[in-house]
């Protein structure tokens, strides 16, 4: 969670916001990651077996409109800004990348953490049991979920073991809004339950989730999806309050330093806001959320 002495910007993930209903199952989000449980382990099992990789997109290099422009009227709208950490808006170039279409999946992730011998957390391990057994639902389907309760950290590692990346903020809100700088992935219109999962907030005991294959109604210009809602998204760059005024106009690549993670693209508990392409969040890198995924990019040789 984000502690005291954070930016007062009001999109930052807080005790409140970044805690699935999980805390309804008794899940300690900030809890330190324990040791996988034996008796974990069949079920982890069951649900990486179903693993497959993300078909990868690749976005062209080029600019694009990154941010919000500044206006002096009061917008109460969703296509004016956020707040102003996201302007000014900026003609910003981005050389040629590789992106995954779909989000990191469960199943992906446990694999990953399986294959590395690495413990999976008390949260994710409480979540599986909880759905699996007590919700009887399927491994296979919790498998296609996007990967929740992954740190900074984590998710980084996973992509350079994949020889990639985080992708950078501006990378990635290109990849979500195009060239000339859309509302939300899809377009201006406000978005509905066939673009995007979202404001799902205390109405279920477990994260209200899509497959990370699905969702081509919400799809990006360049054919991403969830890249609003479902879970938000890790990218590589520290967060900055100024960064937009200051940025250089080529490859932007975030601080040299900070004290929060850049996060992207808002969740299933999100309000419409928060799934705007522009829209900036962010959170302590080592924080664990059953509303923070990631997917993974590639610089294209």
């Amino acid at each position: 969670m984000v502690t005291s002495g954070a930016p007062r910007n009001r999109r930052f993930w807080n005790s409140t916001c970044v805690v699935a209903t999980a805390l309804a199952i008794g899940m300690l989000i900030n809890g330190s990651a324990q040791g996988t449980s034996p008796g974990q382990r069949p079920l982890l099992e069951a649900v990486a077996a179903t693993a497959r990789t993300s078909p990868i997109i690749t976005v062209p290099a080029g600019s694009f409109l990154m941010g919000t422009p500044r206006s002096n009227a009061v917008s109460l709208g969703l296509e004016g800004p956020y707040d102003d950490t996201e302007q000014p808006q900026r003609r910003i170039w981005v050389d040629a990348f590789h992106i995954d279409r779909d989000e990191v999946s469960l199943a992906e992730y446990v694999k990953w953490l399986l294959e590395g011998h690495r413990p999976a957390g008390e949260q994710l391990q409480k979540l599986l049991d909880h759905v699996i057994t007590v919700h009887a639902l399927a491994p296979e389907v919790v498998a296609r979920w996007p990967a929740l309760y992954v740190t900074w950290a984590e998710a980084s590692a996973f992509c350079r073991q994949r020889s990639g990346r985080l992708p950078t903020e501006a990378e990635w809100e290109k990849a979500a809004r195009g060239t000339e700088a859309n509302v939300f992935p899809w377009g201006a219109a406000a978005p509905t339950s066939t673009h995007a999962v979202f404001g799902h907030y205390h109405v279920h005991e477990v994260p209200i989730l899509a497959p990370v294959d699905a969702g081509r109604d919400g799809q990006s210009p360049y054919g991403m999806n969830h890249m609003a809602g479902n879970a938000a998204e890790w990218v590589n760059d520290w967060y900055g309050i100024d960064y937009y005024a200051t940025m250089p106009d080529r490859n932007p690549g975030g601080p040299k330093d900070g004290r929060y993670k850049v996060v992207r693209g808002g969740s299933w508990k999100s309000a419409p806001a928060l799934l705007r392409g522009a829209t900036r969040s962010g959170a302590v890198p080592d924080q664990r959320a059953a509303t923070i995924g990631f997917r993974c990019a590639s610089s294209k040789e």
